[in-house]
């Protein structure tokens, strides 16, 4: 009786994992079509997930109105906010502390780059590649710092004015 119920479950076994005989390792699996359908302006990479372009305005932010003059009341505004959330991580120098120094910013990212950056870091550091470089160089990515956009835009009017506009 042993021997026939192993007989048995040797059988189902084999008829379980055996695949019917049919070679299907080079084949693609077939799926929806409704499933494997994507947005003709999303590519994707080699591992299927879309691919990140940094000048197509994936942001919050794909236009940040800069007066050429400096706006003194949002820069004393921002001053606080880098006080309160940004200053114990950031100098206004070019020195890095935690983060980056904050000298020359205006200059190296654009406004949107930076008001989606400190807007929407952990999406930023997980696709932007400038925001990956500078994680490569820092080591610690930076936390979410919860910023309203009059925040981050008073914030980014600070930055101008550590950069000598006036």
């Amino acid at each position: 009786m042993k021997k026939l119920l192993m007989l048995l479950f040797a059988a189902i076994l084999f008829a379980a994992c055996g695949g019917g005989g049919q070679d299907n390792a080079g084949e693609t699996p077939k799926t929806d079509d409704a499933a494997t359908k994507t947005d003709d302006a999303t590519t994707k990479t080699e591992n299927g997930n879309p691919s990140y372009d940094p000048n197509r305005g994936e942001g919050k932010y794909t236009k940040v109105e800069v007066g050429a003059t400096l706006d003194a009341a949002m820069a004393d505004k921002g001053e606080k906010v880098f006080g309160v959330k940004c200053g114990s991580c950031h100098k206004l120098s070019d020195e890095k502390l935690v983060g980056p120094g904050w000298k020359g910013v205006t200059s190296r990212h654009t406004p949107e780059w930076i008001m989606n950056f400190v807007t929407n870091t952990d999406e930023m550091l997980n696709k932007d590649p400038k925001a990956q470089a500078q994680l490569e160089i820092c080591l610690v990515r930076m936390p979410n710092q919860n910023l309203s956009d009059d925040e981050a835009r008073s914030l980014y009017e600070f930055m101008r004015k550590n950069d000598g506009i006036k």
